[in-house]
């Protein structure tokens, strides 16, 4: 399945430069094993796309409650996949 998912702008760019290989996530969709994630980044401030995009894998799922995971939430390994650029990146 695919998710199309807003990140905020430092999470995102943490993804973007491999230093962040998970997402901590609310469980509301179902997230599995195989997923594609297009993570979007998202300005809150601005309230609008930046027009970057990455597209990511989902290798492992660690659901909650346990292992310092909350009920209804989940940590997402991701494998990347590709990037795409349509704004000049930061």
């Amino acid at each position: 399945m695919k998710h199309e998912l807003k990140s905020w702008p430092e999470e995102f760019q943490a993804v973007w430069d491999g230093r962040k290989a998970f997402e901590f996530r609310r469980d509301d969709r179902g997230f599995a094993v195989g997923d594609t994630l297009v993570l979007r980044e998202w300005s809150p401030t601005t309230a609008e796309f930046s027009g970057r995009e990455l597209t990511v894998g989902v290798t492992y799922k660690l659901d909650g409650p346990g292992f310092g995971v909350p009920e209804g939430f989940c940590i997402l390994s991701l494998n990347m996949m590709s990037i795409v650029a349509t704004a000049r990146p930061r």
